[in-house]
């Protein structure tokens, strides 16, 4: 894993930081929304459209579009092509969104910048999958989230700044999305400096670019360690090209079941609490002003999650990892609910931000694992599709338990959907350390 490697794997990330900044800022300028008069907090009715589960709602929409529909286009025009382009789209989307007036801009936007997003995770996760030696797989992952996760502390803390007030007359939630939209001037920087996936090349037939890649990867490798690397028997190349029926065959069916049902379950957890958490914090009682510093302070813990994860990563069987953060989540957030104490709401919601966060990089390699290059983008984006379109409906139905029950009866309803995804990973789930993909394919 020569520094090289890790250079890649930086850039990748930081085109990953752009789109979780993107794909997390709902929670922390949905109080600008509501104060500017454009959502409002619950909704008339279980799938009202003007409030802030609308909102989510429609940003999950477009993810499960990108996801499902679109994660194919990174097996068919490589992982390169595809990492640029929805890169673009959803920042084009995101500026158009900032300056809406009314809830149907605002969420046909949203829903639009959505489908960019969603492309975007499928190929970075499948793209590190298929570049990182098989014994630092995990540390690969988990360190390209420290650099995602990153963007939560930053969105925290300008949405902490700006939310509140309206610089240059332009609202402060507006200032928020457009900052984000940066991450367009970057786009171009790093596609040069970041080379198409050789087992994408070779699964396509292209031969010699796959080759050139390698080898000038090799002298750059042989140069930085100062020794020669030792010899490695030819691969055997994939002969056919991979169809969504394949997902459905084999040891591959028990695979997809157990990814479907875990990311209809953990997207409960993870933005269930990322998306509601200043909402969450009012709810108990808390003014606005306090609840986006608690929520900053609290973010600051997003990337310590999978950088402590990555001193376990490749340590210990990463399907026992990934169970036993989910199960922290559903703990952690049935203490947060009790809590009221500025303390004690903020340990609870740092342990809770770690185990999310940790559960996040765990099953994003995870899930990159356990298919096949022909097969491994569609595949990723079909099994997290779930993730979006269970936030489409757990956002209504979050927003639907917090009127009737508060914020306890939100954890709840957390805590148990925590549980069934790590059922799903232990009973279903291979074992995947230090094993080739070719190996966990077969």
């Amino acid at each position: 894993m020569s520094p090289t490697l890790w250079r890649r794997v930086l850039l990748l990330s930081l085109g990953g930081f752009f789109e979780f900044y993107d794909l997390l800022f709902t929670g922390y300028i949905a109080p600008g929304l509501v104060a500017s008069g454009i959502l409002t907090p619950t909704t008339p009715g279980l799938f009202g459209t003007s409030g802030i589960a609308g909102f989510v709602a429609s940003f999950f929409s477009g993810l499960f579009l990108g996801t499902l529909l679109f994660g194919f286009a990174a097996d068919r025009l490589g992982r390169r092509t595809i990492f640029t382009l929805s890169l673009l789209w959803y920042t084009v989307a995101s500026v158009i969104m900032a300056f809406q007036t009314d809830a149907f801009g605002l969420n046909l936007w949203r829903f639009i910048s959505g489908i960019g997003v969603g492309v975007e995770l499928v190929t970075i996760d499948t793209y590190l999958a298929e570049l990182v030696p098989k014994s630092f797989r995990g540390r690969a992952f988990a360190y390209n989230q420290v650099v995602q996760f990153s963007a939560v502390p930053v969105v925290a803390f300008l949405a902490w700044q700006l939310v509140p007030i309206a610089p240059l007359g332009l609202e402060g939630w507006r200032w928020v999305v457009l900052i984000g939209a940066l991450g367009a001037v970057f786009v171009w920087w790093i596609r040069l400096r970041v080379p198409e996936s050789p087992r994408w090349l070779a699964t396509h037939g292209r031969l010699d670019e796959a080759d050139a890649i390698l080898t000038e990867l090799e002298r750059r490798t042989e140069g930085e360690t100062g020794a020669k690397l030792p010899s490695v028997g030819a691969p055997v190349l994939e002969s056919r090209r991979g169809s969504f029926a394949e997902l459905w065959q084999g040891s591959y069916l028990s695979r997809t079941v157990m990814m479907i049902i875990f990311n209809i379950f953990q997207a409960v957890g993870f933005y269930g609490f990322a998306n509601w958490v200043p909402t969450l914090l009012i709810a108990q009682g808390i003014a606005i002003t306090q609840s986006l510093q608690y929520t900053f302070i609290i973010a600051i813990a997003a990337p310590f999650g999978p950088l402590l994860g990555a001193l376990l990563a490749d340590r210990y069987e990463r399907k026992y990892l990934l169970a036993s953060v989910a199960l922290g989540v559903g703990v952690f957030g049935l203490f947060f609910s009790q809590m009221r104490a500025a303390v004690l709401l903020i340990l609870f919601g740092v342990l809770l931000t770690l185990s999310n966060n940790a559960m996040s990089f765990l099953f994003h390699a995870y899930q990159a694992e356990v298919y096949p290059t022909r097969i491994r983008a569609l595949a990723v984006g079909f099994v997290y599709s779930w993730s979006r379109l269970s936030t489409v409906f757990s956002a209504f139905v979050i927003a639907f338990i917090l009127g009737k029950f508060g914020p306890s009866g939100v954890f709840v309803f957390i805590a148990a959907s925590m549980l069934v995804a790590a059922l799903s990973i232990l009973l279903l789930g291979p074992r995947v350390n230090h094993r080739s993909l070719e190996a966990i394919s077969s």
